[in-house]
């Protein structure tokens, strides 16, 4: 019986991924800055009118960087960490997060320098870190639900913040990045440890505010129904 011929067929490239991929190739020869939308299209071989359906911005385009980082990371994590202290679980993930980042290095000095000078753009990618970080927290067990959601997932961004600049520099065994992360790590389990202290202190108060503000609002309830009645 004759064999099949195998499949040769190349799998159509990722439009996405290849715009990315240009962006931070261009961004590892020149000033974040520096790039045009059309540069981009240029690079990645795309018309602008494409380019268009596919990012609304060069700062969406780091977006999509920040989400195929993401899928790289969440694919790589198994319950290998089970049993492990939410600090190693934590630091593992960020380590991991760097390791996809290896390739990009350049590329990622020069958004940086790009971003650090202009706030506005740092801003728009402060809050897609924060998504980004919703998820890798997640995937070392930590939930970002609650009154001190918010205060761990900035958290987490400055931690990887302070420690991208110490890995940028870094040697290939990463040892001072490691440090770095569990040296900020430590500064923020210490913050956190703070502000839950203080929420579970603050608990009645904010119990009492909430029934004093229930009350007056139905007060006012009361009064309109009386004054709509008369």
């Amino acid at each position: 019986m004759a064999r099949k011929p195998a499949d040769t067929t190349a799998k159509p490239a990722d439009p996405r991924k290849t715009v990315v991929e240009a962006l931070m190739a261009l961004a590892a020869s020149r000033p974040y800055d520096s790039i045009s939308l059309a540069d981009i299209c240029i690079e990645a071989n795309i018309p602008l009118v494409d380019l268009r359906d596919l990012f609304p911005s060069k700062g969406a385009i780091l977006g999509g960087f920040l989400r195929m980082t993401d899928r790289e990371v969440l694919t790589g994590t198994g319950t290998d960490m089970t049993g492990e202290t939410t600090h190693d679980r934590v630091l593992d993930v960020m380590m991991r997060r760097f390791d996809s980042l290896g390739p990009y290095r350049e590329g990622l000095r020069s958004v940086r320098d790009g971003l650090r000078r202009d706030p506005i753009s740092a801003l728009a990618f402060n809050q897609a870190a924060l998504n980004s970080w919703r998820y890798m927290l997640e995937a070392a067990g930590v939930t970002t639900e609650g009154a001190l959601g918010a205060l761990k997932l900035q958290g987490a961004v400055l931690v990887f913040a302070r420690a991208f600049d110490v890995w940028l520099d870094d040697d290939a065994d990463m040892a001072r990045t490691m440090a770095a992360l569990d040296r900020e790590l430590q500064r923020g389990e210490r913050v956190l440890g703070q502000a839950e202290a203080l929420h579970r202190f603050t608990a009645p108060f904010r119990g009492f505010a909430r029934a004093a503000c229930n009350r007056r609002a139905s007060k006012k309830r009361d009064e309109t129904s009386e004054a709509s009645a008369g």
